[in-house]
């Protein structure tokens, strides 16, 4: 079963999928498994954790004061803006594990040092979002650092879940089974697109948008 690990809903401030699209677009693409990270955000999962269809992992991409971090199977909302510790701490206290995202991203990576600094649980060593370089150098933090590995979509519209995922039995039933898996260490492979350079520079141009917009406050 392919599982995307870090996908966006309209629920995050640039997310445009649907409840409805979500499901869907994970079918079409098949993936099995989807863990819903929007930033900032807590409100998808409880409108698609019964779909029948697709295991939905409740989740959060959290703006720690130094980066993303992604809090996987979570039983609560985790709020913005605090220290990497305390967001680790949070993100434990809800029931769930400390993933650095995107470690190698430029605006809303963790840094190599402080990646290497804090006590994550996993990283996410791919993500379709980030550039070919990026991409490498994370996996290869991955291995150094010897945790349970994470990849996604890093999807903000439907058609592109699936672009990121990893794989998990078929057998798991479940989201708790599902995080179980992931954090026993076992998944050895991470496997994603890679944005190239006509995307990243539309991407800068957007953040920077956006940002200006949010009165220069980052996502």
């Amino acid at each position: 079963m392919k599982a995307d690990l870090h996908v966006h809903t309209m629920y995050s401030l640039d997310g445009k999928t649907t409840m409805e699209e979500l499901i869907e677009a994970s079918i079409a693409n098949g993936i099995g498994c989807v863990a819903v990270t929007d930033h900032n955000e807590f409100q998808a999962f409880d409108q698609v954790k019964d779909n029948g269809q697709v295991i939905v992992i409740p989740a959060e991409e959290v703006s720690s004061k130094n980066g993303h971090i992604i809090a996987l199977g979570i039983d609560r909302p985790i709020p913005r803006g605090l220290s990497i510790q305390e967001t680790i701490d949070a993100i434990h206290d809800a029931g769930g594990y400390a993933i650095a995202a995107h470690p190698y991203r430029w605006w809303s990576g963790l840094g190599v040092k402080n990646t290497l600094a804090y006590d994550f649980d996993g990283i996410e060593a791919r993500n379709a979002r980030s550039i070919p370089s990026a991409n490498r150098k994370s996996e290869r933090l991955a291995k150094k650092i010897g945790k349970p590995i994470t990849a996604g979509s890093d999807s903000h519209l439907p058609g592109n879940i699936g672009a990121g995922y990893i794989e998990i039995p078929d057998t798991i039933t479940n989201w708790q089974e599902a995080v179980d898996y992931i954090m026993s260490g076992k998944v050895s492979e991470a496997k994603s697109h890679s944005r190239h350079m006509d995307g990243t520079i539309h991407y800068g141009f957007k953040s920077i948008g956006e940002w200006m917009l949010r009165g220069f406050k980052k996502m």
